[in-house]
């Protein structure tokens, strides 16, 4: 049977898939109540997909939701979810955050090394290649989207220069371990209470910003008419409208005035992203919007819209996710699995010491791995108010991922001519 090809029939498949796992996590007692008091419905909305992916229903490969929900979607809902924040309440929320940021990234920059110095010993075969077939230099474009994403990514091809033709095992390695890492993180959110317990946390300032957002929600929530969400729509489409308009804009200016943005090659190759831009600029929309009356919007549920668009976002994630693929490249996807157990542990063994919330691990972690697309994910599973931490934090890692990714990648050359 061939897959389904038609992007309508695809996102149907989708949206049911998401309406089963919300109805099922629904029921009060019964086999589904027990089911999920082990595994939690967000990660059951990633590994649907996930699955139909992989028995061929649908193709990842074919269809463009993805495209449309990382485009769309995304931007729209962190414009949603920003709209009734509350800055202060963010910075409140202490050091705890950036620290687990950067403990993710040493995560990484050290984890690339230490895997090949680990592999070497077993199969040193594997690193024989010279020149462009080296494996470091592959291994360079998992630092570039494991540290930033997928323009850092890129820059890391332009810089070390590895065979295009063998970069599809990089590909691959980076989509099976990612996507493996963050439904371990997911599965963590449903048992959060149990971590924060275990690593001692204080998550006091995660509750009290919680509850502020609850409370004004609350305060201001009214029946909503049909006026109210066609002007709050408007708002949010209008926004990611403009956020394009200015992604393109900004893009263009830089690298057609500035030499160093051009160059792919470049450290600040990350700043000509369109989506780099795209983001940043919806979020900080929505920041500027929370100022002003434009925020009375989560009164009704602006915050549980946005929401939506964020399960539909992780149900693209999860399609991209081929469960066959994991054995088609044992030793490469042998070396991702190492280096992402040291970030794992490298950040719960930081958590541990300074009784970091999961929260901060989680989203620490998925700034780093996983981007802009799925850190506000992770984030807005806590709780929809704290989407922004995750932004903040991703964006951030665009910034320095190409700089670290570097730095990587020298360890990696250096570990592999030892």
């Amino acid at each position: 049977m061939m897959p389904f090809t038609n992007d309508a029939i695809v996102f149907g498949i989708l949206m049911i898939s998401l309406g089963f796992v919300f109805y099922t996590e629904s029921k009060k007692q019964g086999f589904w109540f027990k089911f999920y008091k082990v595994i939690p419905g967000l990660l059951m909305c990633y590994f649907i997909p996930a699955i139909f992916n992989s028995l061929a229903i649908i193709s990842s490969e074919e269809s463009q939701t993805y495209y449309i929900a990382s485009r769309y979607l995304l931007p729209a809902s962190l414009l949603l979810m920003t709209l009734s924040i509350d800055l202060k309440a963010i910075y409140n929320l202490g050091y705890k955050a950036l620290v687990m940021f950067f403990t993710g990234t040493i995560g990484i920059i050290i984890g690339g090394p230490i895997s090949i110095l680990i592999l070497s010993i077993f199969f040193p075969e594997l690193f024989n290649g010279a020149g462009p077939d080296a494996i470091w230099r592959g291994l360079s474009t998992l630092a570039g989207s494991w540290i930033g994403g997928g323009a850092n990514q890129a820059a890391m091809l332009e810089i070390f220069e590895y065979n295009p033709q063998k970069y599809g095992g990089m590909v691959l390695v980076d989509i099976v371990v990612a996507n493996i890492w963050m439904a371990m993180i997911l599965f963590g959110i449903g048992k959060k209470d149990a971590i924060n317990k275990w690593l001692k946390a204080d998550t006091s300032a995660i509750e009290e910003l919680k509850e502020k957002v609850s409370l004004f929600s609350n305060s201001n929530k009214k029946i909503p008419s049909l006026t109210d969400y066609m002007i709050l729509l408007a708002i949010a489409f209008g926004t990611v409208g403009f956020s394009h308009l200015g992604a393109e804009y900004i893009s263009e200016l830089l690298t057609s005035n500035f030499e160093a943005v051009a160059d792919k090659s470049s450290g600040l190759s990350s700043f000509a992203s369109k989506f780099f831009w795209m983001i940043s600029i919806a979020t900080f929309v929505g920041i500027g919007l929370s100022f002003t009356k434009a925020r009375n919007f989560e009164g009704i549920g602006a915050s549980k819209i946005g929401s939506i668009f964020i399960y539909v976002l992780v149900a693209t994630i999860g399609m991209k996710m081929d469960l066959g693929s994991i054995l088609d490249e044992p030793k490469l996807i042998l070396i991702g699995v190492i280096w992402m157990s040291i970030h794992a542990t490298l950040l719960i063994v930081v958590a541990k010491l300074i009784r970091a919330p999961y929260f901060f691990l989680a989203v620490g972690s998925q700034a780093n791995v996983g981007g802009a697309a799925s850190a506000p994910v992770v984030a807005a599973a806590f709780h929809p108010s704290l989407a922004t931490v995750g932004v903040l934090l991703a964006v951030f890692g665009y910034v320095v991922g190409t700089y670290g990714a570097m730095i990587c990648t020298w360890l990696m050359e250096y570990t592999s001519n030892l």
